[in-house]
């Protein structure tokens, strides 16, 4: 994409806008099991779920939300931007394209075991019209008190200025939980995806966040297998992106050549193993924390 991604336009946007904070979003498979619970819960939470789509349900309704039958046909009523993607793998390509196809630009992909063909297909597909897909097999991405899209619960997360950028769900709240009790708020938390394709890896989320006042330091959950963190790396020394950075590399007592959890947490040899992570962060002086619990701690050292 020629013209830089703007995540916190997308999610927030800027003062002058009429929702400014209260953006609209879609969900394509709101009326199934998964989708229907997290609709509850992200509208708990403040998002502004104007649509769902199902297709053969248009007419109906979802707790007062209209049902539509394509993202074409419900843009036809509202000027959205944001989709939530909960319908089940198999669709996942389908949906991608009804939804870059009636404009939207930021697609949040929460289905795991997405083939993987379809995942390279749908990321081309988006990038070729100028939206981005966080996922498949994300948790989804949250504006603390503002807009959250996904399947993350609120409760660990607070308002601030620290991007929390993780390869794990659970890790993200974990990791953010522990940021917020030592009273370290979060700008943005952005789950990558579990799935071996990635529609924005950590280098584009850092990319995301970089030049922003914003944001004032980064904490990167990565995980063992591929070599997402020693890529990272490469990009920091590049670009000298220069705000604190904290990471913690999960796995690292994980037997090698073994699928742990992830369809892409596996090593073999070195490669993608824990210490080729770690002596990757330390190239650029980047701190690894021991344990999750350790972050607030090293970041507050970061920040005087």
């Amino acid at each position: 994409m020629s013209k830089k991604f703007d995540i916190f336009d997308i999610l927030v946007g800027k003062p002058e806008d009429p929702d400014y904070g209260n953006k609209p979003v879609i969900i394509q498979g709101i009326t199934g099991n998964f989708g229907s619970v997290h609709t509850r819960l992200m509208r708990e939470y403040g998002t502004n779920i104007v649509a769902g789509v199902t297709p053969n349900k248009g007419g109906q309704s979802f707790e007062g939300i209209p049902v539509f039958d394509s993202v074409k046909d419900a843009s036809k009523n509202f000027n959205v931007r944001i989709s939530g993607i909960f319908v089940p793998a198999q669709f996942f390509l389908a949906a991608v394209k009804d939804a870059v196809n009636s404009g939207i630009k930021l697609l949040v992909a929460i289905p795991e075991h997405v083939p993987i063909r379809d995942a390279m297909e749908a990321l081309d597909y988006a990038q070729t019209n100028g939206a981005r897909i966080l996922g498949p097999n994300t948790p989804g991405v949250i504006v603390p008190k503002i807009n959250k899209i996904g399947i993350m619960p609120s409760q660990p997360f607070i308002k601030g200025n620290t991007a929390v950028f993780s390869r794990s769900g659970t890790l993200m709240y974990e990791v953010s939980f522990h940021l917020s009790k030592a009273g370290i708020g979060q700008r943005i938390a952005l789950g990558i995806g579990g799935d071996p394709i990635n529609g924005t890896n950590l280098i584009e989320a850092f990319d995301l966040i970089s030049d922003r006042d914003e944001v004032d330091s980064v904490v990167v959950v990565g995980e063992i297998g591929g070599d997402a963190e020693e890529s990272l790396v490469e990009y920091i020394e590049k670009t000298g992106f220069n705000i604190p950075v904290v990471a913690y590399v999960a796995g690292r007592s994980a037997p090698k050549e073994k699928r742990m959890g992830h369809a892409g947490a596996i090593i073999y040899g070195n490669y993608g193993s824990a210490e080729s992570k770690i002596s990757s962060f330390s190239r650029v002086n980047i701190t690894v924390a021991k344990r999750p619990a350790e972050i607030p701690s090293i970041l507050k050292k970061l920040m005087k």
